[in-house]
């Protein structure tokens, strides 16, 4: 019997963080990063980053809900960026790094949004909610070459460093049971 594939798009910030993040996780067919939310057709790096396109830096994620659910990827996204910063991340500032969920399925969507409520409630008695926006997928556009898999092929580059690293880290020492096992990864 065939594996049912499901289709998932975050924006987290910017793309290569989230695509360093979710490529190290189990269940993950493809990661790839690019860009949705907006209206213009085919967007390149540049007209996203002016802001005038309405899109987000996203990923399209393709993954097996046998080996990893979608609850798993939603709570690996909010531990990994800020949902409560309106439209940057960081020092990544702009409608472009906005955090936004883009569901494919109506059971994608009530529990995107039931795990906004209950971290809203949680964040409440420190006066914070969350900005993230939970629309209906659209239309995603695949990214350059050259951002796609950036944190493996740049690793030791300043941004890579410093914003990336960390995110990776927190990943494997509080999600280490969801990600992948490799030959050498002894968890």
């Amino acid at each position: 019997m065939k594996n049912k594939i499901e289709v998932a798009i975050f924006g987290g910030g910017c793309f290569w963080c989230t695509e360093a993040v979710f490529e190290k996780l189990r269940g993950m067919i493809l990661v790839v990063p690019g860009y949705a939310g907006g209206t213009k057709e085919n967007p390149t790096y540049e007209e996203v980053s002016s802001g005038e396109t309405g899109h987000a830096e996203v990923i399209k994620i393709e993954f097996d809900p046998n080996q990893i659910s979608y609850k798993d990827l939603l709570t690996v996204f909010f531990a990994t960026h800020d949902p409560t910063m309106h439209n940057r991340q960081g020092t990544d500032v702009g409608t472009q790094y906005r955090s936004i969920i883009l569901y494919t399925n109506k059971q994608q969507k009530q529990e995107a949004e039931a795990y906004i409520k209950n971290l809203n409630e949680s964040l409440l008695k420190e006066g914070k909610s969350v900005v993230t926006k939970v629309n209906q997928f659209t239309q995603f556009y695949e990214a350059e070459d050259y951002h796609k898999k950036y944190y493996q092929k740049n690793s030791s580059q300043s941004y890579c460093q410093v914003v990336i690293a960390p995110k990776i880290l927190k990943l494997e020492k509080k999600f280490a049971e969801l990600l992948k096992r490799t030959a050498n990864h002894n968890l």
